[in-house]
């Protein structure tokens, strides 16, 4: 015991219990023993005592409070789901060392961190006061401290950590909504990482849609990339078919009042319009075989009874109202109607067939082919089959003379009302509505028809895995896939991508949504999965400049121009196209250009068509014309049309054939004395007039054989420079030739010029003709012309003359060339200042930007018949 006794008084007995050291109630709390005490005893020697009763001790140690609360841990953690209010979210607890229950004791817990939405109970345990927001903060930490009973705190406080995990959503996490993709990158992953969260969900299949949203390009898929007429011979479709939807132009004038989309392919009625077609396009009688194709983006009919509407419609023009044929549109219905004429057989046929479809008031673009093997009429709507579900029996109709009405957006009623006017309008866009007498389309050229060259690919069918089934519809803007397994799902989509083999795709935003079906192992109620809704940016292609070239001046004689194949127009004519590139700043001062961070490059690609268009009077059919050999086009996917107002040649169709082409394109007149020249302008284009080439302008001079013509050639053209006039181009750009005054001294010189020519010609030493080449450099337009001698009969020997370059001349300049050079025909430098400058036999008309001040001309004598 770390007690003892001692005695303070003998003769009172008193005595004192001590401690023999310091006493720690956290050793021990209590003591007991028993105590006795002794007399002195008898005798000297305190022998003989004797000792009381024993007494028990007991003592009590009384409590200090000396340490400090002290947390089990040194970090608490925890881990709550956002939106819900916890009674509890964890338990925190202190001990203290002391030893009685007033110090020992943890009376209190308290949060010292400020603001946080979390409280503490005297427990220790820890509750949020709000919700928690996962968005808002995804953890929190707060320090926490304790009290004993004695308000004595802990030295440390505990840190205490409370993550916010957000509430798990089924649905597909980890995919980007922007997806971006440049043209020429082939195929693209949609989403390379995406996955699906179904939150533990029983799940036994899950069924996936995959939608590319390309509707509000032209009419989807991006197809306004060519005319119906160029996808029908690219396709390998019937020939003979007839567009009743043309652009408008002189000779398809019905389209004219017709509100147009953005490009002059679609058509947009508004339930006001209508067009007749014009007598002679169609033939009257259809047979029992054609083929009526339509590109139609229609929706719900406005009005709780609603009207027909009319997309084709053959009606009686006069007296009555029979219609005869028409396709029209009637409650999300589309309806063909045909009644056939009398005949032998007087029996009683199909007339209407009726097919009900949702697709025809879904607000989108579609495409519609209805052939007609009567009496079976079949649908194809974007590529896929559909057989008429109604179809009414009628007599045929009573032979009359009435004349018919073809319309467009409405029908013609002719008779039954006061006077003939349009019914049953049609209320929507439609494009590329064509009619093909006499044939019907397999199911091969409809496909290719509305195929897309821009959709959705899989990348590695073969490792799509067993469990998973997929289709795509015919144009690829939809892809369905289905699996039992979670994982093998996701990997499928992940090899989801989008391609696009355009090589000028046009650029902008094709939207995508992904719609999933979850079906879930005996239960009535699954889980549901939001719709995706991304979109790719297609970045604009480099554009390309088409630039036509070649001789664009020539003389001929009459004779050839008279003769039976006449006269080639463009013999050497070029057509390239160039693409500006953004690269590294390259080095141009060797070409006296400024330098400029890009490079040419030339490219090949596709022309739709090629115009050569008649300059000022048309071709006259009684005396001139121009012609092609059909033969020509053999082997080509391409066609032309002749009129008087020039030549064109259309089709999709590489540029190399296109040159081929026109370098076989005649021009004959075969009555010259009245003609002198004749100009023409040849322009390409590409995309359906998306990028359009220069304006390719050629003078074709005739020269007449005796001397009086010729001489009335050289005084019209001195007095008439019909030629020299103002070219202005679609890019802005002008070249401009100014007439001018000639000055007497330089007429005189003029005439002994030409004189001395006329005396040549009449000794009948040569022929006269000239040539006229140019090239561009620079791309600043600039050209050389050359002038070739045609001297095939010569036997003598001549020098070539040396090229020279004039700037701009004066008066006095120009006259000191005339007189030191009588025999050479010269040319006058432009210039945007003087309006003076001489006019020669033959004046080569320059092409070429206003800041180009300076051409270069290059006079040659073609020698090459020559005797050395």
């Amino acid at each position: 015991m770390p007690f003892e006794a001692v005695v303070l008084n003998k003769t009172s007995g008193e005595g004192r219990l001590r401690a023999k050291s310091p006493i720690d109630c956290e050793l021990q709390k209590e003591y007991t023993f028993v105590i006795q005490a002794y007399d002195c005893g008898s005798g000297p020697g305190g022998t003989n005592w004797k000792k009381s009763h024993k007494a028990v001790v007991h003592i009590q140690v009384k409590d200090v409070n000396e340490f400090s609360p002290t947390f089990k841990e040194s970090v608490y953690k925890a881990t709550v789901t956002e939106g819900k209010i916890y009674d509890s979210i964890l338990q925190v607890e202190a001990i203290d060392e002391d030893c009685s229950p007033q110090y020992s004791q943890i009376c209190n817990y308290e949060i010292v961190t400020t603001d946080v939405p979390f409280a503490i109970d005297r427990n220790g345990n820890i509750r949020n006061t709000e919700k928690l927001n996962y968005d808002k903060q995804h953890q929190y930490e707060i320090m926490v401290t304790a009290f004993d009973c004695g308000q004595k705190h802990a030295i440390e406080d505990v840190l205490v950590r409370v993550n916010v995990k957000p509430v798990c959503k089924p649905g597909w996490q980890d995919w980007n909504k922007r997806i971006e993709y440049k043209p020429g990158s082939g195929s693209i992953p949609l989403f390379p990482s995406i996955r699906l969260e179904t939150c533990d969900g029983p799940v036994s299949s899950i069924h996936t849609t995959i939608e590319l949203q390309t509707n509000y390009i032209g009419k989807g898929c991006d197809r306004e990339t060519y005319s119906e007429k160029s996808l029908q011979k690219l396709c390998g479709a019937s020939s003979g078919a007839i567009d009743l939807l043309p652009s408008p132009s002189a000779t398809t004038n019905w389209t004219a009042g017709l509100l147009m989309d953005n490009n002059d392919m679609i058509f947009k009625f508004d339930g006001k319009q209508g067009a007749k077609i014009p007598d002679g396009i169609v033939p009257k009688n259809l047979t029992d075989h054609f083929t009526i194709t339509l590109w139609m983006k229609h929706g719900p009919s406005p009005g709780l009874r609603a009207e027909k509407e009319t997309i084709l419609c053959n009606s009686d023009k006069t007296e009555m109202n029979r219609h005869h044929y028409a396709l029209y549109v009637h409650n999300c219905r589309l309806v063909f109607l045909l009644r056939k004429d009398f005949d032998q057989a007087d029996t009683f046929r199909p007339a209407e067939f009726h097919w009900k479809l949702d697709q025809i008031c879904d607000k989108e673009w579609h495409y519609y082919v209805v052939n007609v093997e009567f009496p079976v009429v079949t649908l194809y709507m974007d590529g896929t089959t559909y057989e008429p579900y109604l179809v009414t029996n009628d007599w045929p109709i009573h032979p009359s003379h009435i004349a018919m009405q073809l319309t467009v957006g409405a029908c013609w009623q002719g008779g039954e009302v006061t006077k003939p006017r349009f019914a049953q309008y049609f209320h929507g866009s439609l494009a590329s509505l064509t009619i093909r007498p006499g044939k019907i389309e397999s199911q091969k050229v409809i496909s290719c028809l509305q195929a897309c060259k821009e959709g959705l690919d899989i990348n590695s069918l073969e490792s799509l895995g067993q469990g998973i089934k997929y289709h795509f519809n015919p144009s690829q803007s939809v892809l369905v896939m289905e699996g039992d397994d979670i994982e093998n799902i996701n990997q499928a989509l992940r090899k989801v991508s989008y391609i696009n083999s355009r090589q000028f795709p046009t650029a902008g935003v094709r939207r995508l949504k992904v719609s999933s079906k979850v079906q879930c192992f005996g239960e009535d109620v699954c889980i549901s999965i939001p719709d995706i809704d991304a979109y790719v940016m297609v970045f604009q292609a480099n554009e390309p400049k088409i630039t036509i070239s070649g001789m664009d001046h020539f003389a001929r004689p009459a004779a050839q121009f008279e003769s039976e194949r006449g006269v080639i127009l463009l013999p050497d004519i070029r057509i390239v196209s160039t693409v500006t590139k953004k690269e590294h700043p390259v080095d141009l001062k060797e070409h006296d250009r400024a330098n400029k961070p890009v490079v040419l490059e030339e490219m090949l690609h596709n022309l739709d068509f090629c115009d050569i268009l008649v300059i000022g009077a048309e071709l006259d059919p009684e005396q001139e014309c121009l012609e092609l050999d059909h033969v020509e086009l053999q082997g080509k996917h391409l066609d032309a049309t002749n009129s008087t107002a020039g030549y064109s040649i259309y089709g999709v169709d590489s540029m190399h054939n296109y040159e081929e082409v026109l370098r076989q394109i005649r021009y004959r007149n075969w009555y010259t004395s009245a003609t002198f020249d004749r100009k023409f302008r040849v322009k390409c284009s590409e995309l359906n007039g998306r990028y359009i080439s220069n304006e390719f302008n050629l003078e074709v001079n005739v020269l007449h054989s005796s001397n009086s013509n010729f001489m009335d050639h050289v005084n019209h053209m001195i007095a008439q420079p019909q030629f020299l006039q103002s070219v202005h181009h679609p890019e802005g750009s002008t070249s401009t030739v100014h007439n001018s005054v000639v000055p007497s001294v330089a007429t005189i010189i003029i005439i002994i010029c030409v004189s001395i020519l006329i005396f040549i010609i009449t000794l009948g030493v040569y022929r006269i003709r000239t040539a006229h080449q140019h090239s561009s450099t620079d791309n600043e337009g600039s050209k050389e012309n050359e002038m070739d001698w045609d001297d095939s009969a010569l036997t003598i020997t001549v020098n070539p003359m040396e090229k020279y370059e004039k700037p701009h001349q004066t008066e006095e300049e120009s006259e000191e060339d005339d007189i030191e050079d009588e025999e050479e025909d010269t040319t006058s430098a432009e210039s945007d200042e003087s309006e003076e400058e001489e006019e020669e036999e033959e004046v080569i008309v320059q092409k070429g930007d206003k800041q180009n001040g300076t051409r270069q001309e290059q006079l040659e004598w073609d020698d090459s018949t020559l005797p050395y």
